[in-house]
Parts: structure tokens; sequence; C-alpha cells
């Protein structure tokens, strides 16, 4: 079969692809677009060929939002394996002698014990401590990171506090695009095609691998909560070929095309940026103490807010909530008000109906006084009002035991 993309020659591949009979009754895919100043991903020829219907914008790109059933996408993913376009996680490259120094300054993260080889959740905080991303910071070498970003614009941050920094550094984006393989049967999947070597791989540490000539970086990380990887390609002239040669040999295992799945990450309290958080949320507010070491002689921006801060307390707090009534059809899109009696106390930030646990859960910023797990509250959706409790979050695999087994 030969494939073409809009980056590439004619290129051929050695297997047959089996697209969906969905899309083979189609005569044409529906046109997507938003002009020229959104990016598409080197996949993303691949997930229209393989169902995605709808998308939207992260990081100025085209993200995969709906591959048929919200549900469905859910169940194969915890049940077996799916594959997800992430490429929207661009990446912020940072080298230079005063990499390691530089990095530090963005972060109130201690990175002193980041060893080469391993990934580390990060926050970049601006002078207030109020969080301006959330990313993955892999470390390739001494003076050689990635931050693998969320939806925001750390790149032009970054440049610009280099500017007045002193530090010696070049930062850029480079030709990087993620994949995420994520669920049970992600590590066999993964095994099928790099051997034992996979199981190596650490939570949270990342190996250089290549497959068919295709330089990666893997990482044992995702944003699931389940065992997975993601996968780094280094030539993005090669995506269409990277995503059609791991659904040809996960067929087997059960893999299909799908999206990050709502509902398995608000389970698991695992948190999306611009929804619960932003640049006026701090990392006290969010419970995420351990990712801020006011100790350490290193500076960053933010400390002196930030200690501030953790002196004086926080107003408010992010709390789990489960929510009456029947199932939500599909995740909110509003930020719903939180009520105690007449008072708003807060606000649902996201939302979701989980068949597993067979409840509507959220994740919600109220004021302190009301986040004492138990406290009966009222939020009001745009349709009606409806009872709720606070309870402990995550919902589900607290101690993430799923993400952190070495089973394949």
């Amino acid at each position: 079969m030969s494939i073409t993309h809009e980056n590439t020659e004619s290129v051929t591949l050695d297997f047959d692809v089996q697209v969906p009979e969905v899309l083979a009754a189609n005569d044409a895919p529906k046109p997507f677009g938003f002009g020229t100043q959104i990016r598409k991903s080197c996949y993303f020829d691949a997930t229209v060929r393989w169902g995605a219907s709808a998308f939207s914008v992260y990081n100025h790109m085209y993200i995969p939002r709906d591959f048929g059933d919200p549900e469905q996408n859910f169940w194969n993913l915890v049940n077996a394996a799916t594959l997800s376009d992430v490429a929207v996680e661009r990446q912020v490259e940072i080298t230079g002698p005063d990499a390691a120094s530089f990095v530090q300054l963005l972060t109130p993260r201690n990175l002193s014990t980041c060893a080469v080889g391993q990934c580390k959740y990060v926050l970049i905080t601006n002078t207030d401590g109020g969080i301006l991303n959330d990313p993955i910071l892999l470390r390739l070498a001494e003076n050689h990171f990635w931050l693998s970003l969320a939806d925001s614009d750390i790149l032009l941050w970054a440049q610009a506090l280099a500017i007045n920094s002193g530090l010696d550094v070049q930062i850029n984006e480079p030709d990087v695009s993620p994949l995420q393989l994520q669920g049970p049967k992600s590590g066999a999947i993964m095994q099928s095609l790099f051997g034992d070597k996979i199981n190596e791989l650490r939570y949270y540490w990342f190996g250089e691998f290549e497959l068919d000539g295709m330089p990666l970086i893997i990482s044992r990380t995702g944003w699931s909560s389940e065992l997975g990887y993601e996968i780094y390609l280094r030539d993005g002239t090669r995506g269409d070929e990277l995503w059609e040669r791991l659904m040809h040999v996960g067929a087997e295992f059960g893999l299909q095309p799908g999206h990050t799945s709502a509902i398995r990450r608000i389970e698991a309290g695992m948190l999306s940026y611009h929804a619960d958080m932003d640049n006026k949320t701090n990392p006290y507010e969010l419970g995420l103490d351990r990712l801020v070491d006011l100790e350490m002689a290193a500076d960053f921006v933010g400390k002196a807010a930030l200690t501030k801060i953790a002196a004086e307390g926080v107003k408010r707090k992010q709390v789990g909530l489960v929510i009456d009534g029947e199932p939500f059809d599909g995740a909110n899109t509003d930020f719903w008000p939180v009520f105690v009696g007449f008072e708003q106390v807060g606000v649902v930030t996201s939302a979701i109906y989980s068949p597993r646990l067979k409840a509507n859960i959220a994740l919600a910023m109220v004021s302190i006084e009301h986040s004492a797990v138990d406290t009966e509250a009222q939020i009001v959706t745009q349709f009606e009002q409806r009872g709720a409790k606070v309870v402990a979050k995550p919902f589900y695999d607290p101690k993430k035991s799923i993400a952190s087994s070495v089973k394949v």
C-alpha cells in the first residue's frame, strides 16, 4: 500500500492497512478547517482515515476529540489499548551550558535529583505563583531538556525569560510529535515491536529506540493513569507510517484509535490546563505542595509569592465531588456554580459520568471553609440544580498502582 502525506513523498508499507468499514462507505472525509494558522500534526491524515470526526484546537494545532462513542473509547482504553494523536504536546527544547540552571529557574520543583533518562511532572509558575503550564520534563542529557507542554505558549515565555536571565541557553521547538499508546494491552504491543528492552522502562523514565529506521524516544508516561507509553517521533515526515505500523501490530491485542479520555482522567484526578487551573491558580490550591520546594537554594520564578502563600494559607481548594441525578451526557462546557445554602462557594471545573463508578464525578474549586469531605452542596448546570457531596480524590486507583505497574 502507498500512502501520501502533505510533508512527504509516497511511503510504501509492507502490510495491509485495515480501514474501518464505516470509513470505506464514505465517499470522502468531511472537511476540517480554521485556516492555515491552525497546524495539523503529522498523524492528522491517519486519524481522519481511522475515524476521527471532530477536532478541537490545542497549542495552535488540531487534536482529535471524537472517534465515536466516548464511553466506548473509555472501555477500549481500560480493557485493551488506544492510540491517540497527542502531537499537540509540543516540546520546548532547552540546551546549552546553563540549561539545567535555566530549567530550575522555570519551576518550583526541586530538580537536583533528576537523572538523565528520567521524566518529572513539573509546574511552570509566574511571579505571582500562578501556574502557566504543567508539562512533563524529560532530561535527555546533562544540559538537554524537553518540556512536553499542556495548552499554553511556554516556548515564548521561556525565550523571553532567557533574554535577561544571564544564562547561556538555546530554546527551540524541535521536530518531535508524540503519540500515546495507553491501556493494559499497551505493554504487550510494545513488546511485540521492541522486544524485552521495552520492559526495562520504569514508570516516568524514557529511552531511545528505533523502529524501521524511525528515531523515537519512548517514555512510561501518559494522560490516562493506565499502563501506557508516550512515543515521541523525531521525524515528522514519517508520522503516517508510524501510526499505521502501531495499528497493524496492535490489531491482535484489540488496539483501537481513540482520543484522550475525559472519563478516565477525571477518575484519576488528572488536571487539564485552562479547565482545572490557570495563571491565577497556585500549586497549594491544587494540593500539589510536593511540587514546590521553598527550602532549596536555587531560585525560581514565583518563589517569593509562593513563600508568602505557604505562610498565609490558601483561601480555596480543589476538591472532588459526586453529583446526584441522571448520568451527564458528556463533559461540562461551562464552569458550573457550586452553592452551599444560598452562598456560591466555588465552581465545577471538570465533570463527567463514570460508567465504571456509576456516578457523576467532578473536580471543583471551592472556598477552603467548604472543602471538607462530606460537605453537602448544590451545583447549577445550564439546565438544572443538583445535589452534590465533597469526596476524596482521585476517585479511582488513588495510588496509581495501574499506571506504575511493571506488568505487560
